[in-house]
């Protein structure tokens, strides 16, 4: 006969939530090379960026006030090292985090955040054209919980992109993309496995997302499958990346006098409501219509707001109709917005009421010069910080290469990765104006 458990031992009932936490550190750091915090004040934050258990829905914020210093960063479009050069420029993060530091490959997982008070808000299109997607989310969570405990705040926005990978659309996901995730969900696999030796006694049970995924792909080379399966159980509406990333950013943001947008904001979306707006996106992100819901109507379609381009494309923008919508919204003065690739770097229109940040940063789609925007003195002083001439000439060499490229796309013969199945059509017209 069984000799019963010694009280001193302890048993699985007893350690569910610590066996639920080892696996998600276990999952986190083998992902990403990253360790959320769990203590001081950043421990309500923290657990909240953990995939278990579920943490009660947020609604994103929409209206904050001015800071005493604001920066605003452009797409980043899944490239790590020149994300980190474009945080670097802003000073959020130490300067010995670059990509060419001596101990790059290690140091940026632990980088902190290096700019106190500074709220900075990133103009979303993390997802697609580069392969470092997963880990640049989740170095933006680890600052964003470093920044909180310091005082300071960085808020990213949803993007075009992120709307189309939460809906299943993958054109410009990347081999190395899909390889990325491939990885992630091994490990997410394997962290199920570890739960489950307690899973009798985890409460709420973990969940499996790849339940239900397909396992082919028509029109999608075989040996992309597994990738394209990994992502779709991971970005889906109540997917663990979706949830946990995704979920709880905003559509649109407004911060003091300025309004920061992906694509841009016409008189319906403002009338829908601002708040509305981010509130259902959130709920449709989280699942809530269903793991097959359609996106709300407002993030779709050209005139979408994270789709426009009326006031981003070209020199000749429609001003009276921003001045319009920029009305609508009380003291706003300036409507930020990313999406669309300013050639020039960072400008202004409009009398400096439409600010473009998209420089194309991404080697995946332009390697453009690092640059961002800071906005001072409660909106009174705004400024672009770009990369010092002594670093500048290893991003203006690729402008060759840049026009090569815009004319094979032009041509049909579009970029490598899974664009190669659908074209995109930019209709970019050069920027002449620049702040």
């Amino acid at each position: 006969m069984a000799a019963a458990p010694s009280p001193s031992v302890p048993a699985c009932g007893d350690l569910p939530a610590a066996v639920s936490a080892f696996a998600d550190a276990f999952v986190d750091f083998a992902v990403s090379g990253i360790f959320f915090p769990t203590s001081s004040s950043a421990a309500a934050a923290a657990s909240a960026a953990t995939s278990s258990p579920t943490p009660a829905p947020t609604t994103p914020t929409t209206f904050l006030p001015s800071p005493s210093r604001l920066v605003a960063i452009g797409d980043l479009h899944g490239d790590l090292p020149k994300s980190l050069s474009a945080l670097r420029l802003a000073g959020l993060v130490p300067a010995s985090s670059g990509p060419d530091s001596p101990s790059a490959s290690t140091s940026w997982a632990s980088t902190s955040w290096a700019a106190g008070p500074t709220l900075a808000v990133q103009l979303g299109d993390i997802l697609d054209r580069g392969g470092d997607e997963l880990r640049l989310l989740y170095l933006l969570r680890r600052l964003a919980l470093s920044a909180e405990a310091r005082g300071g705040a960085l808020l990213p926005i949803l993007g075009n992109h992120e709307v189309m990978n939460v809906s299943g659309d993958f054109r410009f996901a990347t081999p190395q993309g899909l390889q990325e995730f491939s990885a992630w969900a091994g490990w997410y696999r394997a962290g199920l496995a570890i739960k489950r030796r307690c899973g009798e006694h985890l409460d709420p049970q973990p969940r499996n997302p790849f339940l239900g995924v397909p396992k082919s792909f028509p029109g999608v080379k075989p040996e992309f499958w597994d990738g394209m399966r990994s992502r779709l159980a991971a970005l889906r509406p109540d997917g663990p990346i979706a949830r946990r990333f995704l979920a709880d950013l905003p559509t649109v943001l407004v911060v003091g006098d300025s309004v920061f947008v992906h694509g841009g904001l016409l008189e319906a979306n403002v009338e829908y409501g601002l708040e509305r707006i981010n509130a259902e996106v959130s709920e449709w992100i989280r699942g809530e219509g269903g793991e097959n819901a359609r996106a709300p109507e407002y993030v779709r379609g050209r005139d979408a707001v994270v789709w426009l381009r009326r006031f981003s494309d070209g020199f000749d923008c429609d001003c009276q109709r921003l001045e319009g919508v920029l009305g609508m919204i009380p003291g706003a003065k300036r409507m930020v917005m990313g999406h669309t690739i300013q050639t020039v770097g960072i400008n202004a229109v409009c009398g400096a009421q439409a600010v473009r940040v998209d420089v194309g940063l991404s080697k995946g789609c332009g390697n453009g010069l690092p640059e961002v925007l800071e906005i001072n003195g409660g909106g009174s002083e705004v400024r672009v910080i770009t990369t010092p001439p002594s670093e500048a000439w290893m991003y203006r060499k690729q402008e060759a290469e840049k026009a090569a490229a815009a004319v094979n796309e032009k041509r049909g013969e579009v970029k490598d990765g899974l664009a190669l199945l659908v074209r995109e059509s930019h209709g970019l017209k050069e920027v002449e104006a620049k702040a």
